[in-house]
């Protein structure tokens, strides 16, 4: 038999082998897969640096905490902060701005990543389809400095939109500083920033989608609209999915220095989030329990959204984040 040791004697290969059988299972799996664990540690002790030991520093919503005095020495006080985040208007204001600009991007930003992905992957030109996605990804490296700064220059008080007007007699309006108008706008800023990034994960899934069920449908008789609703859009549906899950689990978390930046031109009342309240409470106002507590909340509501979410995923035959 070629490669057989045959220096080695039957008696004591048959030896090597049950003592490979007796060996604990997961001591055979170590000495199988130590070259995939080695290089998945550095990865997995970033994990645990950065993501789970902060997550100890939630005990201080349990406490009236200190600096000065530290963790182990600041007194307990139970569930007083979660009692006071119950009675808060300010918590509950901040958390209905979250979740009604979660709700209006569910609506109107979150269909724009695919719409634009179907338009890419349409394009037959490879040249074009290469300069259309570098336009469209371009603005996700712009710090929100920058892209608030851009629209302030297009629709602020002496911005381009506001010239046009004046230099056609009609009157003027400040987009910037309009509250009613926030919700929109912010929603138009994530657009232009991250539409063209989001649509990166949608391009790989519609780039595995197999070429010859696009060439048996059209010679089945299918246009181009058959094939969109038949081949193309199935093979998006998984990736909507997850990725829908994964956008109701930050329901509460929908940015932080977008609304820091804006807050004071359009007031509080409108661009309070549960990131910048929490930020203002604990950081600015030095109430470093409450607002611990206010964040242990949101990452429950966060978690509890996911697990729910998930599971209607599996009732409706999908496999969403995880498998049943």
């Amino acid at each position: 038999m070629p490669g057989a040791d045959l220096t080695t004697p039957p008696e004591a290969r048959r030896g090597e082998h049950t003592a490979a059988r007796r060996a604990p299972a997961w001591s055979r799996k170590l000495r199988r897969d130590w070259p995939m664990l080695l290089m998945v540690m550095p990865a997995a002790l970033v994990l645990v640096v950065f993501h789970y030991v902060p997550l100890l520093g939630n005990v201080v919503a349990f406490q009236d905490y200190s600096p000065y005095t530290g963790v182990m020495a600041s007194t307990w006080t139970g569930l007083v902060n979660f009692e006071r985040i119950a009675t808060d208007p300010n918590f509950w204001a901040a958390a209905g701005n979250t979740l009604m600009i979660t709700a209006f991007q569910l609506v109107f930003y979150f269909p724009i990543p695919i719409g634009l992905a179907l338009l890419v992957h349409s394009l037959l030109s490879p040249r074009l389809r290469l300069l259309v996605q570098s336009v469209v990804y371009l603005p996700h490296f712009f710090s929100w400095v920058l892209v608030i700064t851009l629209f302030q220059q297009m629709l602020g008080g002496a911005g381009l939109l506001n010239s046009f007007l004046r230099s056609t007699g009609a009157s003027t309006f400040d987009v910037m500083t309009d509250p009613d108008l926030f919700l929109g706008l912010v929603t138009a800023q994530a657009v232009w920033k991250d539409a063209g990034w989001g649509a990166i994960v949608f391009l790989a899934a519609l780039a595995t989608v197999d070429a010859s069920l696009y060439e048996a449908a059209a010679v089945d008789g299918a246009g181009r609209w058959r094939r969109l609703w038949h081949v193309t859009l199935p093979a998006l549906v998984p990736v909507v999915v997850l990725l829908l899950i994964l956008r109701l689990g930050e329901a509460l978390t929908v940015g932080f220095e977008q609304f820091l930046l804006q807050r004071e031109a359009v007031g509080r009342e409108a661009a309070e989030v549960l990131d910048t309240y929490v930020y203002f409470t604990g950081v600015v106002n030095s109430d470093f329990s409450y607002a611990a507590a206010a964040g242990l909340v949101k990452g429950v509501v966060g978690l509890a959204l996911v697990l729910a979410a998930n599971k209607v995923a599996h009732l409706a035959g999908e496999q969403g984040v995880y498998s049943r």
